[in-house]
């Protein structure tokens, strides 16, 4: 009846293993992977061992028993540590799987009491108190401690899954699967009943995952954005070596650069190849220069780019060179289309009245708008931030709180909304991701200050007034500069940092701590505001405290009111 069981266990387990490889997953985790390809070997040693007489046998396969059901905790641990956002060493992943292969050699010597093939056999002693005894005895106890520590794991994310973006589900399943091996195990030892109910909760356990798996994929958020990237990608690349060779590149930069599909692996471009040429002066300007982004026109498209080294290794030494583009045609027409539309209407509007103020304002506003509608995580955002400028201009023109002239003042308000113009230029996937960039992503995002200041130059080109210009450059590449210097993009430090940008970045920040975005609810005002006082001095300028105090009751108001 057991053997007939465990025969069921087993069936039950390679059924569901195959389930999980028909489903044609485009991401399954590699740990999920190994717990579904190990389970069924470890039931059929179950159902083998209970059908062997020999003692040999018996002890054998107790022992694999023993050093598989070992490594299968220890995947599930390391696993359940991935999806709370954990990054174990790699010094210890080494110790927990080691210790679990040395199992291998204390199997005759732990389960049928041998002392000549296994552990005592290799460290030379077969004592009680020997070295191999008592590893021996740890060992043997190895599963359940792997067991015990993945509970208190599972109690501990729970306690504080609030924090994590683990699915409470899943928790509770990794505490369950440890409660219940520990009871199976425990049950086991201490009754002895002749059979392990441990081979049935494997098999109900894991036919309990397939069905529940594409719930768990759901939580899995790398795995979302992969897919949607592989069947939308909207970018080539292309891996260059260092010394100049074709490495690889993807499909979408065969669309872009025909050529590529007949360039071999490991060759050199050919001298006149127009994407070797290319390729060539983007590295050159790279190596030579710092330029890691740009734009360039190859017959009636045109293309942007990035540039970036790449290694094979974490923290190992670069192999080459990975660009990746995307065709930026319509972006630069358009951009082409406003730059024309800006220059003959300064132009007309000049020659018949010189007074281009409020039509510039209009279009500045066009463009905030263009901006608002790329960037769904900050919609009403620039709208906001130049409400809230004006107030925080008023009152310190009203009540003197510091030096500032009136045309300066005016020319703040006239120009805040333009701080985040270079927006329209960052790509859409990291614009829009409602979710922590990584540090790549986020170093491109960085790059909407300095693309900002650019952007107003060649909208504000040929203005006659020439401090606006000034004005809007400076609070459009510099309002994310801090007072303690670790802002960016020139890490400027103090009164360095032009005054208008300085009273920008209150703006920017407080309307990021009390707006919603799609990865948050908005901030209470009470918390806000002691956000704000605490990086008076270090992130803002610390004549702005007392600014911001006496602006308080009208920003809440204000916020109140559109809310």
């Amino acid at each position: 009846m057991i053997t007939i069981g465990y025969g069921v266990c087993v069936l039950v387990s390679i059924l569901a293993t195959l389930a999980m490889a028909l489903r044609n997953y485009d991401h399954i985790d590699s740990y999920d992977w190994s717990v579904f390809l190990l389970l069924p070997f470890l039931i059929m040693a179950y159902w083998l061992g209970a059908q062997v007489s020999s003692s040999e046998a018996s002890a054998l396969l107790s022992g694999f028993i023993s050093m598989i059901s070992s490594l299968l905790l220890a995947i599930i641990l390391f696993s359940m540590l991935h999806l709370l956002g954990y990054r174990p060493r790699a010094w210890l992943k080494a110790v927990v799987y080691g210790l679990v292969a040395l199992q291998l050699f204390f199997v005759r010597d732990g389960l049928s009491g041998g002392s000549g093939s296994g552990l005592a056999a290799l460290l030379g002693t077969g004592e009680a108190s020997s070295p191999a005894a008592w590893i021996s005895r740890f060992l043997r106890y190895y599963a359940p401690l792997l067991a015990a520590v993945l509970f208190v794991v599972s109690v501990a994310a729970l306690l504080t899954s609030r924090r994590r973006r683990a699915s409470i589900r899943s928790l509770l399943g990794y505490l369950f699967l440890s409660a219940a091996w520990l009871a199976s195990y425990t049950v086991e030892k201490l009754l002895q009943p002749g059979f392990s109910p441990l081979p049935y909760l494997y098999a109900l356990s894991q036919g309990v995952v397939v069905l529940a798996y594409d719930r768990v994929r759901s939580h899995d958020i790398a795995g979302l954005i992969s897919t949607s990237q592989k069947s939308h990608i909207a970018r080539g690349y292309v891996a260059v070596g260092r010394s100049g060779r074709f490495l690889s590149a993807n499909e979408k930069s065969f669309d872009f650069f025909p050529e590529l599909r007949s360039q071999k692996a490991d060759s050199r471009f050919a001298a006149d190849s127009e994407v070797g040429k290319r390729l060539g002066r983007i590295i050159e300007n790279y190596t030579a220069n710092g330029v890691v982004h740009g734009s360039f026109q190859s017959g009636d498209r045109s293309f942007a780019y990035r540039i970036s080294e790449f290694s094979v290794r974490k923290s190992g030494a670069a192999r080459g060179y990975l660009v990746d583009f995307r065709d930026a045609t319509e972006e630069m027409k358009n951009l082409a289309l406003l730059t024309d539309y800006n220059t003959r209407l300064n132009q007309e509007v000049a020659e018949k009245t010189g007074n281009i103020e409020a039509i510039q304002e209009k279009l500045v506003l066009s463009m905030a708008d263009m901006v608002e509608n790329r960037d769904g995580n900050t919609g009403g955002h620039v709208r906001r931030t130049s409400d809230i400028v004006a107030i925080l201009v008023r009152r310190i023109r009203e009540e003197n709180l510091f030096p500032l002239e009136e045309e300066l003042a005016r020319e703040i308000v006239r120009t805040a909304p333009m701080h985040d113009l270079g927006k329209v230029s960052i790509d859409s996937g990291i614009l829009n991701k409602p979710a922590r960039l990584t540090p790549e992503e986020y170093a491109v995002m960085k790059t909407h200050s300095v693309l900002s200041g650019q952007m107003v130059k060649i909208l504000l080109e040929g203005v006659e007034e020439e401090s606006l210009v000034r004005t809007a450059y400076r609070l459009a590449r510099h309002h994310h500069e801090r007072w303690d210097g670790k802002g960016y993009p020139d890490g400027l430090v103090g009164e360095t940092i032009p005054l208008e940008a300085r009273i920008m970045a209150v703006a920017d920040v407080y309307d990021a701590l009390v707006s919603k975005r799609v990865y948050k609810e908005p901030m209470s005002f009470e918390q806000a505001a002691r956000i704000m006082c605490e990086g008076m001095g270090t992130q803002f300028d610390p004549n702005m405290r007392v600014v911001f105090l006496r602006c308080r009751k009208d920003l809440e108001q204000y916020y109140a009111a559109i809310r």
